[in-house]
């Protein structure tokens, strides 16, 4: 009876330590993994747990200098203020964190890592769409704001005020929150351009282009955008550990007068013979950086592969370059470049490269490379690099921190990571977002598609979107 009793108790001692959360046995041994990772000292708690399977007991202790504090059980979360304080007295130095597992067979655990904290801060706004991350259904989508410095978020754009329409594509100008712009499909939609928190609703097409704008970015002044417009086609793979591709039938750039919402051509890069996407400005706005590729069947999928290219634009005439430059061969690199993104001060552009193709977040071996726009040099990421798809990346305006949409837990949700970026180019371990609750990521089964920084709240919600459906 007293060995019966003693089981019981033991039992409800295991269920209660972990306050009835799902904690998986995970090799690593801390979920998430925020072991040797560099932060912005404006983050929010680095909530998390130690996920070694009969654990009676753990006591943590982060030590600064002279500051030290101690967290005990399994899960170590943080409150708000407490952390605040104790990381912002931690700005420029590294945070030593040493634990002590006790595990119900009496054995004794040590886990020891460092925390850096740079004095570097992250712009404090997140946008991103909550997706399903299948290729077969878009209901149910949300766009979606999150403040990176406490656990704020709020709705503002829905499918359950908009007809359950697509959405998606919520980009800044730059970070900037007074200028922004998402895509509302389907009847009564369009580009809803927020300037100034004044929505308008915009076409953005006319009748030499071949299909309404998809990729974009809105120029550093404000007044243009640069967009693709695409033909898509998804396609499945036979091969086992292939899935879905996206395939360009014909894709185009051009340049949208957002304040006169018409469309600017130039038949340097509206080849018929050519698919041009993923536009990007240079940071001075003087330039257009995009990817390139021959046109080709879809029977010749797996051969496509896309250089990236520049040319000029004059903002004050509206006008395009004469010559197209290719700043990376895919042939002589092996590989084919998506999503470009520069740099605030104009020296980098970090963008995809995948083995083939045009649209590689279900490419494993999609890594972030980073390019030297002065010398031309391109090397993978490789701090923020993992064996499952890394993409969709944005820049922060101090130029020191890069987000990013990664798949590397499980090769299936796309979930927004951060790394720090130093003088040379290098990134830092790259950390998933924090969330209230450490377990978090254990039990939500969507995606954070197209994350997004913004240094400002975008000024409307969404009960302002259902104005614009007519």
């Amino acid at each position: 009876m007293k060995n019966r009793a003693l089981h019981i108790t033991l039992a409800a001692t295991l269920l209660l330590s972990s306050c009835g959360r799902y904690v998986p046995d995970r090799a690593e041994g801390v979920f998430p993994d925020y072991r040797d990772v560099t932060i912005p000292v404006n983050i929010a708690p680095l909530q998390y747990h130690y996920t070694a399977g009969g654990l009676m007991g753990a006591k943590t202790v982060f030590e600064c200098e002279e500051l030290r504090v101690t967290k005990r059980g399994r899960f170590v979360e943080w409150e708000l203020e407490e952390w605040r304080s104790f990381v912002r007295e931690c700005a420029g130095k590294s945070i030593s964190v040493s634990a002590t597992l006790r595990h119900w067979k009496g054995g004794k655990e040590k886990i020891s890592f460092s925390i850096q904290v740079s004095p570097d801060s992250v712009d404090s706004y997140l946008t991103y769409r909550l997706i399903e991350p299948g290729y077969e259904v878009w209901h149910e989508v949300e766009l979606r704001e999150r403040c990176l410095e406490n656990w704020d978020e709020r709705c503002i754009a829905t499918y359950a005020n908009t007809s359950n329409a697509c959405m998606n594509c919520h980009i800044h100008s730059g970070t900037r929150g007074d200028l922004s712009m998402f895509y509302l499909r389907g009847k009564g939609g369009g580009a809803i351009l927020n300037s100034g928190g004044s929505l308008r609703k915009l076409r953005l097409r006319d009748s030499l282009m071949v299909s309404s704008t998809v990729y974009g970015e809105i120029h550093p002044e404000g007044r243009y955008g640069v967009f693709s417009s695409n033909i898509i086609h998804p396609l499945f793979h036979t091969r086992p550990g292939a899935r879905l591709e996206v395939y360009d039938s014909r894709s185009d750039l051009v340049v949208a007068d957002l304040d006169k919402d018409s469309i600017l051509h130039s038949p340097i890069v509206e080849r018929a013979d050519r698919l041009e996407t993923f536009p990007c400005w240079s940071a001075d706005g003087r330039s257009i950086i995009f990817c390139k590729a021959d046109t080709a069947s879809y029977r010749e999928v797996e051969n496509i592969r896309y250089d990236l290219c520049r040319i000029g634009f004059d903002s004050s005439t509206g006008s395009f370059g004469p010559v197209v430059e290719t700043i990376w061969d895919a042939s002589l690199n092996e590989g084919s470049a998506c999503h470009p993104k520069a740099s605030p001060d104009g020296r980098w552009l970090v963008f995809t490269k995948a083995d083939y193709g045009t649209f590689p977040i279900w490419h494993r071996e999609c890594d972030l490379w980073i390019l030297d726009l002065a010398s031309g040099e391109a090397r993978a990421l490789e701090g923020a690099n993992s064996p499952y798809s890394d993409s969709y990346h944005s820049w922060s305006s101090n130029g020191r921190w890069l987000l990013f949409a990664s798949k590397r837990e499980d090769g299936q949700y796309g979930r927004p990571y951060l790394c720090h970026i130093d003088d040379e180019g290098n990134a830092s371990k790259a950390f998933v977002l924090p969330q209230k609750e450490s377990d978090f990521y254990l039990r939500f089964f969507k995606s954070f598609n197209i994350p997004d920084l913004g240094s400002a709240p975008v000024p409307f919600g969404y009960e302002d979107i259902p104005n614009l459906l007519h």
